[in-house]
């Protein structure tokens, strides 16, 4: 188990991280959530003993990373696929790892295979793509075959074949009892991969619940419905005690079920061109949950037009926490 109490983290003035207290069990795939800027990788980064905190601690496996007598053998980590010496080829760079942590060679072997480097054993990590990078990363993490893995963007550069076996990867994991904790900004995937998450913003802790309830809780769940005469619609939804909202695209979002709708429609004969459940989903539940906690963001395309001869770009958006050479922006 990772549990994190009262982490806290300053740099000056700045505080990254602010009394996070929460829990990664095992058995689970926990998504570690946040909008750019939000203390995450910092909160990584204190969980594997590279930063150390400003108050509160992190505890692996019932102990401070520092402390543990084999990490590579409790926990397995990716935070940066690029952090590997360009010179070194896949082969020597697992086999260091694994003769300074007194790893068997076999396993060396074993994780090459399992993910999918055999062919490329012998080439030199500097000439690899973003993708068998990641791929390297993540052999290293497993070599140890420990018990506790932290993922910071797993499937970063990784095709549609990659991202399905990290997939299929760490629900075997936490089938098999390992904690596994995953950070990421592909809502889709997460939605398909991790049973908890925890949510962070401007480094406090928004959530920590499971994704079900975490989608059903935020998440925009009513029925949309397009019609002619939206006023009169609303009049007669917000009589009934239905609260309506309006959507971009012109229509209504009602927080009700389609049978309710097609009985007021149909005695106040009101005029409809769709009534369509909508789809409660993770990524809107994040961009709900997380509104008043972005720190990063850009205008939007009609709000950055410039007047003819200006120069410059349009967008605010400034690097985040996690833009570094050789890694794609979170």
């Amino acid at each position: 188990m990772i549990e994190a109490t009262e982490l806290t983290k300053r740099y000056g003035g700045t505080t990254a991280v602010e009394g996070l207290t929460f829990q990664v069990r095992p058995g689970l795939v926990t998504g570690f959530l946040g909008p750019n800027g939000a203390g995450k990788t910092t909160t990584l980064r204190m969980m594997l003993g590279l930063d150390r905190p400003t108050a509160g601690e992190v505890r692996i496996d019932g102990a401070p990373y520092r402390r543990l007598r084999d990490p590579l053998r409790t926990v397995g980590a990716l935070l940066d696929a690029g952090a590997v010496h360009p010179g070194r080829t896949a082969l020597n760079h697992l086999r260091c790892l694994a003769r300074s942590n007194r790893i068997p060679m076999r396993r060396v072997h074993e994780v090459i295979e399992l993910a999918g480097l055999s062919g490329v054993a012998n080439r030199r990590a500097g000439t690899f793509s973003l993708g068998m990078g990641q791929r390297l990363g993540i052999a290293a993490a497993l070599l140890g075959d420990p018990a506790v893995l932290v993922l910071d963007e797993p499937v970063n550069g990784l095709d549609p074949e990659g991202v399905r076996w990290i997939r299929n990867l760490v629900r075997d994991l936490a089938a098999r009892g390992r904690t596994v904790l995953m950070s990421s900004h592909l809502m889709s995937e997460t939605a398909l991969t991790v049973d908890r998450l925890v949510v962070i913003g401007r480094g406090r802790l928004l959530a920590d619940t499971g994704v079900t309830e975490f989608v059903d809780r935020y998440a925009d769940a009513g029925v949309r419905v397009r019609t002619p005469e939206p006023r009169r619609l609303r009049a007669v939804l917000n009589g009934a005690g239905i609260a309506v909202t309006d959507r971009p695209d012109g229509s209504l979002s009602a927080a009700t079920d389609p049978g309710r709708i097609g009985e007021l429609v149909a005695a106040h004969a009101v005029p409809v061109h769709e009534v369509t459940r909508n789809t409660a989903s993770l990524e809107e539940a994040f961009m709900r949950l997380t509104a008043g906690a972005v720190e990063y963001r850009a205008e939007r395309p009609e709000a950055a037009e410039r007047p003819e001869g200006a120069e410059g770009p349009g967008g605010t958006e400034r690097p985040g926490e996690a833009d570094r050479p050789g890694r794609v922006s979170k």
